[in-house]
């Protein structure tokens, strides 16, 4: 029972890996410009992070919340967008797949479709947008007035990951809604890239229902938001559980899960182009 379970997942793994190691292969072929816009990128997303210090100049403190504390949310939240984004971004242009027709060409071939969309088209330069919250990260923890406990540094390592499981199956359930509507990537990118924002700025200084809506909506406050207020133990602005500061695996697993299934949905729908 569970070979046939794993066995699809590694296959999946694999193709993916070896699609996108090929289009590594053929960016590393041009080592010039692929450092330049490398470095490009890393300098572009330094900007955000810019914005905020500039922020900083005329007050201390943003919603009640320090520079430092704001540069856990930023580097929290870029890390795990990043993450998502080198790893699966490309299949926001699913739509481009299914006018051109390219997508047949994937359905047909030996491998899961998913896993050869977000795959082509893979570039090592996504990699910019993590390194540039890390390097953050690196400098607004030490900064931070934490005791570092154990449930604090586990909460910590998390973030990353389950945040990154987040955003991905935001991502893959975005991107399938453009079997139904053509493209709508705009819709996908205000969810990901909009939602990464939003993560980048305390709670405290949006308004009640909007922070409601990330938790009960779209479950982007368990990227950063909730687990980030257990570690500066700072009170919740909606008075959840405690338990809901501990709960991103379960948030990024029920993302898996409507992700899965609409994917699943998205194919059953598609007819292909007749091409």
């Amino acid at each position: 029972m569970a070979d046939s379970l794993l066995g699809p997942a590694r296959w999946a793994v694999t193709s993916w890996r070896l699609t996108a190691a090929m289009w590594a292969r053929a960016a590393l072929s041009y080592r010039a410009s692929f450092v330049l816009t490398t470095l490009a990128s890393l300098a572009l997303t330094f900007l955000d992070f810019v914005v905020l210090m500039l922020m900083f100049q005329h007050t201390d403190r943003l919603g009640g919340w320090s520079l430092p504390e704001i540069g856990l949310l930023y580097g929290t939240s870029g890390l795990a967008l990043g993450m998502a984004d080198f790893l699966i971004g490309t299949v926001d242009s699913l739509g481009e797949r299914i006018r051109s027709g390219a997508l047949d060409v994937l359905l047909i071939r030996p491998a899961p479709a998913l896993s050869m969309v977000c795959a082509e088209r893979f570039t090592l330069r996504r990699l910019a947008r993590p390194v540039q919250a890390l390097l953050v990260l690196g400098w607004a923890l030490p900064e931070l007035p934490v005791a570092w406990t154990w449930d604090r540094v586990l909460l910590l390592l998390a973030m990353p990951l389950c945040g990154a499981v987040i955003f991905g199956a935001i991502f893959v359930g975005g991107a399938t809604l453009q079997f139904w509507w053509g493209e709508c990537r705009e819709v996908q990118h205000a969810f990901t890239y909009g939602g990464a924002t939003l993560l980048q700025y305390p709670p405290t200084v949006f308004a009640r229902d909007l922070v409601a809506g990330t938790v009960f909506g779209v479950p982007l406050a368990f990227v950063n938001w909730l687990p980030t207020m257990r570690i500066l133990g700072r009170p919740d602005p909606l008075g959840l559980p405690a338990a809901f500061q501990f709960a991103a695996p379960v948030a990024a697993g029920l993302c898996v899960l409507a992700a899965g299934l609409a994917w699943r949905a998205g194919l059953r729908a598609y007819r292909g182009t007749g091409s």
